[in-house]
């Protein structure tokens, strides 16, 4: 039973639930048709908007960083229209959860003109549709979910199929298959403990910090920056509040002057540092400069860290304590943390035009 009533569609069976979710998401890749092209050109371009294109986000961090996967070119895309370079040798990967997002549609409509190095990943609707009628293949991935708490679903059969269509080197291959594994475990002992209200819960004790606050997520622009994401839209979706962030280096030739005005507002931001082992050693001297600097100025700065040997464990482990943090805020905030009525009211208006 959910601890709270207001989560009415019980987006703490889920949360509970994730090491489940990715044993089948990658059993769905295991099962999934390859795609040889994938294998001859080391450029990717994928389409999809929100909890769609996050899992893009994740693999294009992920396979940047993993040895035997770091010669792909991997780039997300959020709108409307296709970027230049995509031609006949481009892969391309369109993630639409129900296959009704109207900016991937149009994406795939203009992708199908150019290359048919195509694949989707949907539970179905239009985008499905079309890719079948296409004879192209199709990744589908269960129903019933919001797509941000589909994410196993989404990035795991994809680099699945990435793997067994020779995109990465075998050892690359090997090594996420260890990694997987690691994951579930670490996920598996912290989530009795995350999903309860002990004083002992990291994630709860985060939330109740982070309560009453805009939250501002920094990260490393590499391995990081899409847990970073992920933090941001999970609070902004569940907990119905305002959060915001920016990488490092690149907000210290900037943002990080911004911290001294409005005077006292200043004040009602909380700063969560995502930081990880393998951050460059000069980032991890900067975190520490950062905090330095704009202590005096911000309600309070907290670190997190991801666990595992392998960096997959690490992103995951810190995007599942995020999860557990934005469900907890959700609680604080009055509010049940599934549905998200200002999205559908902006995609009511749009159908309407």
């Amino acid at each position: 039973m959910p601890p709270s009533s207001l989560d009415r569609s019980n987006m703490f069976d889920v949360l509970y639930n994730v090491p489940d979710q990715i044993r089948e998401a990658v059993a769905i890749g295991d099962a999934a048709a390859i795609v040889p092209a994938f294998a001859k050109n080391d450029r990717f371009a994928i389409f999809g908007l929100g909890g769609s294109a996050i899992g893009g986000d994740l693999l294009r961090s992920y396979t940047a960083a993993t040895p035997g996967a770091d010669h792909v070119d991997m780039s997300v895309h959020r709108g409307y229209t296709v970027p230049g370079f995509v031609n006949a040798s481009t892969n391309v990967i369109c993630s639409s959860y129900s296959g009704d997002t109207e900016e991937t549609l149009s994406a795939y409509d203009l992708a199908r003109k150019r290359t048919s190095n195509i694949m989707c990943i949907t539970t179905g609707g239009k985008l499905g549709a079309k890719a079948t009628k296409a004879g192209l293949p199709v990744i589908t991935i269960p129903k019933g979910y919001q797509p941000r708490c589909a994410l196993a679903y989404s990035f795991f059969p994809l680099l699945t199929v990435l793997g067994r269509s020779g995109a990465f080197t075998e050892a690359a291959v090997r090594a996420n298959t260890k990694a997987i594994v690691e994951l579930e475990r670490n996920i598996e002992n912290v989530r009795d403990l995350y999903a309860s209200t002990s004083a002992k819960n990291p994630a709860f004790a985060l939330a109740k910090k982070l309560h009453g606050t805009a939250p501002v997520i920094y990260s490393a622009s590499e391995r990081m920056d899409a847990v970073n994401l992920r933090w941001r839209g999970q609070i902004q979706e569940n907990a119905k509040q305002v959060a915001f962030g920016h990488v490092l280096p690149e907000m210290n030739h900037n943002e990080i002057n911004g911290w001294q005005h409005p005077k006292g507002l200043t004040k009602q931001f909380s700063v969560v540092l995502i930081r990880d082992v393998d951050d460059h050693k000069r980032v991890q001297i900067r975190f520490t400069a950062l905090a330095d600097i704009i202590k005096k100025n911000v309600k309070g700065i907290h670190t997190v860290e991801g666990t595992g040997k392998s960096l997959l464990s690490r992103m995951f482990t810190a995007i599942y304590l995020g999860d557990w943090v934005s469900y907890h805020m959700a609680a604080l905030n009055a509010v049940d943390p599934s549905p998200v009525p200002v999205i559908m009211s902006l995609k009511a208006f749009l159908a309407q035009k």
